[in-house]
């Protein structure tokens, strides 16, 4: 939104999470020394580490195409990570430099650019991907021809046809290990449901491939915040950003950790940290925030393990605006 599994997929996020640790395109954070029981210089709580950051990318353009307005990220098969922008740009990655080596445009069925705000990379690697228009979940080809379309419930869609508010539906799309359970989390609430709390839609793999509707769980949001994406861990839980913005103040943006989704229909969360308990590294805002860290996070994805904590990417959406920064994160998470 713009306001201010499978073997294979997991070997690719290994592979990946080797290559971003090498990387030097990323601002590192200093050593992680525990001064006086207080914690590690790069902590932003104790289940999270920020290891570096880069706005390389920042104001860029690649191939004609700006480089920006990344709503959605996702590890690809070789390791190269895709991001997604919301104007429909899918960009492939650099593993190491993080910068395009590819873009694709998508469209919907009559050519029209999609608000694309999640994104899976299938273990065929074919492309699923959310839009918040109607909303919907459709299939691209690696090369970005349309294949395909997923079921909706009439319920989900965007007033006056549903219950979804306009720019506030789809807004995260993930795939639980094991490749069977696709799940899309709404940014905001259906109208008539409570402020706090937002739904989360999940289709079922048949044994020909594609994917039925399944289990609808709901998921309570932190007050004044909605979800901007979610994203599973190799356990099944979900990492979940919530985010919101104030004029004058600046981002708020909180990763938490939720339930597997299993039986019941409230998925419980726990708070990991809060971005704006993060160290700076020297990080600079173009416009008041309370961490100049902070931005328009939006994209979120696991690249693989540090040991025992998980090693996650987080991309800023900037909405091509001067006063918005393209930001990598990369957080160590303990979940």
């Amino acid at each position: 939104m713009r306001p201010g599994t499978l073997r294979t997929a997991l070997a690719a996020l290994a592979a990946l999470t080797a290559v971003l640790a090498a990387a030097g395109c990323l601002t590192a954070a200093g050593p992680a020394a525990a001064q006086g029981g207080r914690h590690p210089a790069d902590a932003c709580s104790p289940s999270v580490s920020l290891t570096g950051f880069t706005d390389a990318l920042d104001k860029t353009t690649y191939d004609g195409t700006y480089v920006g307005n990344l709503s959605a990220l996702a590890p690809g098969r070789d390791g190269s990570p895709a991001a997604l922008s919301d104007r429909s740009e899918l960009f492939r990655l650099d593993a190491r430099t993080l910068e395009p080596r590819g873009v694709i445009t998508l469209a919907d069925e009559k050519g029209a650019a999609l608000d694309s705000e999640g994104l899976v990379a299938d273990w065929d690697g074919t492309y699923l991907v959310s839009s918040e228009t109607e909303p919907s979940v459709r299939r691209y080809s690696r090369t970005g021809e349309l294949l395909g379309r997923l079921p909706v419930p009439g319920d989900l869609r965007t007033a006056p046809e549903g219950r979804a508010r306009a720019n506030g539906s789809f807004e995260g799309l993930t795939l639980l290990p094991g490749g069977r359970t696709l799940l899309a989390s709404m940014e905001y609430p259906l109208d008539g449901d409570p402020a706090d709390l937002v739904r989360f839609q999940t289709w079922q793999r048949t044994g020909h491939g594609d994917f039925r509707t399944g289990a609808r769980y709901a998921y309570r949001t932190d007050p004044g915040l909605g979800v901007s994406e979610v994203t599973a861990t190799p356990d099944g839980r979900l990492l979940v950003l919530e985010r919101g913005f104030t004029a004058g103040v600046g981002n708020t943006v909180r990763l938490h950790l939720a339930d597997r989704p299993a039986h019941g229909t409230v998925l419980h969360k726990r708070l990991l940290a809060d971005l704006a308990d993060c160290p700076t590294l020297g990080a600079t805002a173009k416009q008041p925030q309370p961490n100049p860290l902070l931005d328009n996070f939006e994209g979120m994805a696991v690249t693989g393990r540090s040991g025992g904590p998980l090693e996650v990417l987080v991309v800023s959406d900037d909405n091509q605006n001067d006063v918005q920064t393209t930001r990598f994160l990369r957080l160590r998470v303990r979940a």
